[in-house]
């Protein structure tokens, strides 16, 4: 690769490493049975999409470091999409999210796989659980097969364990506070651990661990990584009830059929009054769980809303423009971006290490989907 970061060329490699070692891992899985192909099915469409945010904070966490462009690098931070995909399967069962990236989720997918099944949904579900526990499993074996010296793996080793703990605190803290008053507080701290640390500061601190970076750097990575983090989560919580299905591919309102506490969700019942709290309330439901969901009425099986005849997402929306929640996330967004791109100006990297993390810092908090 050039100087110059590209980063098409760069999810390009990354998706040949991962569409490779997936495959072939769905051919290992299928040769045991037959019956295993559609578990094989969605382990591969589990990695098939993706922008590759992760590898690329990975990869340039390692440049950050000194090192040079490696191949070797390049699968080691192709774990990291492997790491999301586990969690977004995981994600996606939690919340019962009918669709991804405009396909049926792996929970939704597989109830076809299981037609004779006495309770097949259930089924589904636990097939579902499996892939994303396999596709974690996948990850930590194209790490260490990666190609990259042992003492180099050695050193970003314990680095893995915090990766895998925060998320897991993380997905927890949001099913604990789940039908709990609205807290901004609450919210972002979820976010932080459920999604920051390991989209941004952990695969730079993983590169940087690689490339034996020194300790400062990693403390100029952490400081770069925790906002923008925060700030890519609640980009995508904005777009989950306000960006354009087609461009998300995810159905719109998702966040509030998952009963998902968002800072958005947050700053809105902060800025209502008795009135409009109440008839929030009515809206999600007394204990946070939108009065939609019942039954899985919200969706068809195509995962598109069926229509609410109480107003739905679509009042939640209006409630939420009128009380400018939206504008809020967005200085919330902006602040967090600028505060990364303070600590990349006092980072001690190479020049281009520099320019593409900026690029970066922009491409993942200003994206549309």
């Amino acid at each position: 690769m050039t100087e110059l970061w590209d980063a098409a060329a760069f999810k390009a490699r990354v998706d040949e490493v991962l569409h490779r070692f997936v495959a072939r891992e769905a051919d290992e899985l299928t040769a045991v049975d037959a019956s295993l192909g559609p578990v094989a099915e969605q382990l591969e469409s589990a990695v098939a999409d993706g922008k590759r945010l992760r590898a690329a904070f990975c990869y340039w966490g390692w440049r950050g470091g000194g090192q040079p462009d490696s191949d070797a690098l390049v699968r080691a931070a192709a774990s990291m999409e492997l790491v999301h995909a586990a969690a977004v399967v995981h994600d996606d069962l939690i919340d019962d999210s009918p669709l991804r990236h405009g396909r049926p989720t792996a929970h939704r997918a597989l109830r076809a796989a299981v037609p004779r099944h006495p309770r097949a949904p259930g089924a589904a579900r636990s097939l579902a659980m499996l892939v994303g526990d396999l596709l974690m499993s996948l990850a930590g074996q194209l790490f260490v097969t990666s190609g990259l010296p042992a003492a180099y793996l050695g050193r970003a080793r314990p680095l893995w364990a915090a990766l895998a703990r925060d998320l897991i605190a993380g997905e927890c803290l949001e099913i604990l506070h789940t039908g709990a008053a609205p807290d901004t507080a609450a919210s972002l701290k979820v976010i932080r651990y459920k999604t920051a640390k390991y989209t941004v500061e952990q695969p730079l601190l993983i590169g940087g661990a690689l490339a034996g970076a020194p300790a400062r750097l990693g403390e100029g990575y952490s400081a770069y990584g925790l906002p923008l983090g925060e700030a890519f989560q609640l980009r995508d919580d904005l777009l989950g009830l306000f960006g354009d299905p087609e461009r998300t591919g995810k159905a719109t309102g998702d966040d509030l059929r998952g009963h998902r506490p968002t800072a958005l969700l947050a700053e809105t019942w902060r800025a209502a009054d008795a009135a409009q709290r109440e008839r929030l309330r009515a809206l999600l439901g007394h204990r946070g769980a939108p009065v939609a969901d019942r039954a899985d009425r919200g969706h068809g099986e195509d995962g598109h809303d069926a229509g609410h005849g109480d107003g739905g997402p679509e009042e939640v929306r209006v409630l939420m423009r009128s009380l400018k929640a939206p504008e809020r996330v967005e200085r919330m967004i902006a602040a967090r971006v600028e505060e990364a791109l303070r600590a990349l100006d006092e980072l001690d990297a190479p020049p281009a290490a520099v320019a593409a993390l900026t690029s970066l810092a922009h491409s993942a908090s200003t994206r549309l989907s």
